[in-house]
């Protein structure tokens, strides 16, 4: 009977943390491969199709000509998840896919120019994970511990919720992107190659990992004192990194099948969620001061709180959705990365005007040595149909960033709505943005960004 139960939790569980706010939807595409399901294969497919209306930094050129707005079409997400359940205590996880195809850019190395294989065109698939995992001390309804160890490349990287979030059903058209602050530097799109330890003890949720970063070579630029210093990541012989997540989980406890956090359950269940989490890579980084290269730890800290519950009459089915957290991260002295999402832009030559700090196109200050403080919340509006056709969920996010690197602090907003035409199954969404751009370290104005998303997963 304990058998028959687990496998039940195991394939409820997971069907739950995919079919947010779709009860038709259920466990998908899953394939038995044992009568009794305690073997089975699940697919989830999805694609993330964006539309912007952009202004451009200034100094930004777009193709060979001088560019201040942009609008294009690209493919922000294009994925295959495959999860095997291959006995009540073994799984595992293959992740591939595409991101971030425009029209000049993310298509596969070496394709530039005219042609078959110009730029932009046929990108390159990749694993963005693939790990096996063994249950130790499997989930029982009359015990509160729980322990599972896994490794190969995987998402279990600490830190805070939203470094750990799921891409399917983001309250916002996307993460703030400093969720994931070693992005294609030293780990694979958010991941890193390691080991790593999950479970619970009651409504308590730890998750740990050892891991082996990719390797980073950058040279510092040499400067004649120390207040000068910029870091850069440069590994070396690269030192094994430490990353944990811990998590009180005060009303429904949620799935940890799988790593991926929910960022709204359109109302299906009541969250509240206190957590804190950290990330340290030994010399990691390094700066030169008059010929002498030091060595920096990265160092990274999180808190956070999350909050997702049915509000109001049952029969409205209103929601809300709400989530803040703060980051201290230590890079080492003056530590900056400036990223922008699909960016179309680059450097204009001939410019003569006052050009961004941070680049062309969409980049902005996004990732370095300093605090940056996040808060989003939505609210999922009533309906008086058993079967609404759309469901709309309006929301704001707000970032405060202050970084070591810059003299003036900043703040952003973006707010928007998501149009659920089968939960977050199949939505469209709709968000501006605005972004800070500095020409000098005390100087900056501030563009913006409108984009509509079109959303389906399987």
């Amino acid at each position: 009977m304990k058998r028959i139960y687990l496998i039940a939790a195991l394939v409820c569980f997971t069907a739950k943390a995919f079919s947010q706010g779709s009860p038709d939807y259920g466990s998908g595409m899953k394939f038995n491969l044992k009568e009794d399901g305690s073997k089975y294969l699940r697919v989830l497919a999805w694609n993330q199709v964006w539309l912007r209306s952009s202004q451009m930094n200034p100094g930004t050129m777009i193709n060979g000509e001088e560019a201040s707005s942009s609008t294009d079409i690209g493919n922000r997400r294009l994925r295959i998840l495959l999860h095997a359940q291959l006995s009540p205590r073994y799984m595992i996880v293959t992740h591939f896919g595409i991101n971030n195809q425009t029209f000049t850019n993310g298509g596969a190395a070496g394709t530039t120019g005219t042609g078959g294989y110009g730029q932009g065109k046929k990108p390159g698939l990749f694993f963005h994970d693939a790990w096996n995992e063994y249950a130790l001390v499997l989930p029982q309804p009359d015990k509160k511990f729980s322990l599972s160890v896994g490794g190969g490349l995987h998402y279990y990287m600490g830190l805070s919720r939203m470094t750990m979030s799921s891409t399917l059903n983001y309250l916002a058209i996307d993460a703030p992107i400093f969720n994931w602050p070693l992005i294609e530097n030293s780990d694979q799109f958010a991941r890193q190659g390691g080991l790593f330890a999950k479970g619970k003890y009651g409504k308590f949720e730890y998750r740990v990992s050892y891991n082996k970063p990719f390797a980073t070579n950058l040279t510092p630029t040499d400067v004649p004192t120390s207040d000068l210093a910029v870091a850069v990541d440069n590994s070396g012989n690269t030192k094994w990194s430490k990353a944990g997540y811990f998590e009180y989980q005060f009303l429904d406890v949620e799935s940890n099948v799988l790593p991926y956090k929910v960022g709204s359950y359109l109302g299906t269940k009541k969250v509240f969620n206190v957590g804190a989490g950290f990330y340290n890579a030994p010399d990691a980084t390094r700066t030169s001061v008059a010929g002498n290269v030091e060595k920096h730890d990265i160092t990274l800290l999180s808190a956070d709180v999350f909050v997702d519950m049915p509000i109001g009459k049952p029969e409205k089915k209103m929601a809300i959705t709400a989530y803040s957290v703060f980051y201290d991260y230590d890079f080492g002295p003056n530590y900056l990365r400036n990223l922008g999402i699909m960016n179309v832009g680059v450097a204009n030559p001939d410019f003569t005007g006052s050009t961004a700090l941070a680049g062309a196109g969409n980049l902005q200050p996004t990732i370095g040595s300093g605090n940056i403080w996040y808060t989003q919340a939505g609210v999922l509006l009533p309906t008086s149909q058993e079967k609404p056709k759309v469901r709309i969920q309006p929301y704001g996010a707000f970032t405060y960033k202050d970084f070591d690197a810059l003299e003036q602090s900043s703040s952003q907003f973006d707010i928007g709505a998501n149009f659920f035409i089968d939960g977050h199954h199949a939505k469209i969404t709709t968000q501006y943005s605005t972004r800070p751009v500095y020409t000098a370290p005390d100087t900056k104005t501030s563009k913006g960004e409108f984009t509509l998303q079109l959303q389906i997963y399987l």
